[in-house]
């Protein structure tokens, strides 16, 4: 557990309730230390746990011999209450089983106690039953957390910086572990500290929310990407604290030699990235797709793109095609200055690209929709 002044640190820098740090701060016990263990079986006494994991649950032998090993019982009545529980909340048998493998300790404990009030509070901020399925299925280990001490206080944190329930829940529903153990907290810790603006740190939990789970692989990230160049204000550094926390250092030099086999060298393309991370975070496939029609079929330099790392992001079909046969035509015909931007046209909106490079132009702009359309409309089928 991190220390009392790094939650007073952090409390200044995200003004959540000062009782959800006070709460976050204690060193829990074992979650499951308060729960026993066997409900009056005899020691040694495996058989009714057995059968019961076996004919109810569905376990295989081998399974139902390992959990009893943690979990044992001579009645059905408490692990009947939370497979009732649990099916009246969605969740399937294949599911129910997984869950148990898992955390045996859940078929001992008091399901209205311990679980109901968790899925109540969690469906009151708009989870459905199917989050809980996920969620669940995923981290069970997250019901044997005090509602009160530890899921409201973290829950809170995380919506102080995502805003709303909607992105929260999509958040939790990213990394249920968050709802578990302190790490997610002592990485948000880490990122205030060391500059990140709470907007990054908003994107992170949103999108890559775990990476906050290993708070070594983190601090590397955040000066890897200062040391690129990155203010850790702007837009651009969350994107880029994404690629560099997602992609691993073989992936990433794969993408380094891709660029690279088309003729950007490692500065151009330090260029493109702090323009646009996400160039980093499109996958192979596109990037052979995006460069092998601008240089093959169009005949334009690949190095233009640097300039333009949003095109990485633009759908090849449905903006790219369309767009660079308008301009293709253009070219053909003397009608765009020879210097012009190639790709400032892909990044306005449609509007706007038919009002500069379509309608404007008498004479051809009847051709010139005719030949946006098509591609638009081969596009549409394409998709269907």
């Amino acid at each position: 557990m991190f220390n009392s002044q790094c939650l007073k640190a952090l409390l200044i820098r995200t003004s959540p309730t000062l009782r959800c740090f006070r709460l976050l701060q204690q060193h829990y016990p074992s979650p499951t230390s308060s729960l026993k263990y066997s409900t009056s079986a005899s020691p040694g006494d495996h058989s009714f746990t057995v059968s019961y994991l076996i004919n109810s649950l569905g376990f295989s032998l081998e399974a139902a011999l390992n959990a009893s090993k943690k979990v044992r019982f001579d009645t059905s009545q408490k692990p009947d209450s939370v497979v009732s529980l649990f099916e009246s909340h969605g969740f399937s048998k294949s599911i129910i089983k997984d869950v148990i493998r898992k955390d045996p300790w859940l078929l001992l404990c008091d399901p209205q106690h311990n679980i109901l009030p968790k899925f109540e509070f969690l469906l009151s901020k708009g989870a459905t039953t199917s989050d809980l399925n996920f969620m669940v299925r995923r981290t069970p280990r997250f019901l044997m957390r005090s509602l009160e001490n530890h899921i409201i206080p973290s829950y809170e944190l995380l919506k102080g910086f995502l805003q709303n329930d909607k992105t929260t829940i999509s958040s939790i529903k990213g990394y249920p572990d968050m709802l578990y153990d302190s790490r997610a907290i002592q990485s948000i810790n880490l990122l205030l500290e060391n500059g990140v603006s709470r907007t990054n740190v908003a994107l992170l939990l949103g999108r890559r929310p775990r990476v906050l789970h290993f708070p070594n692989l983190l601090t590397k990230a955040v000066e890897e990407v200062k040391c690129l160049g990155f203010n850790s204000f702007s837009a651009t550094f969350g994107v880029a604290l994404i690629a560099k926390t997602l992609l691993s250092k073989s992936l990433w030099d794969a993408k380094v030699d891709l660029y690279k086999r088309w003729g950007w060298s490692e500065e151009t393309l330090l260029e493109a990235f702090r323009k646009q991370p996400h160039c980093m975070l499109a996958s192979r496939d596109k990037i052979n797709a995006v460069m092998s029609f601008w240089v093959n079929q169009l005949g334009w330099n690949s190095l233009l793109l640097v300039k333009g790392p949003n095109m990485f992001l633009y759908s090849l079909e449905r903006r790219i095609i369309p767009r660079a046969s308008v301009l293709h035509y253009l070219q053909s015909k003397g009608l765009i200055k020879k210097n012009a931007s190639l790709v400032v046209p892909f990044a306005l909106t449609e509007r706007q690209f038919l009002e500069r490079f379509v309608e404007c132009y008498e004479g051809h702009n009847h051709r010139l929709l005719k030949l946006y359309e098509e591609k638009l409309k081969n596009a549409g089928m394409s998709c269907a």
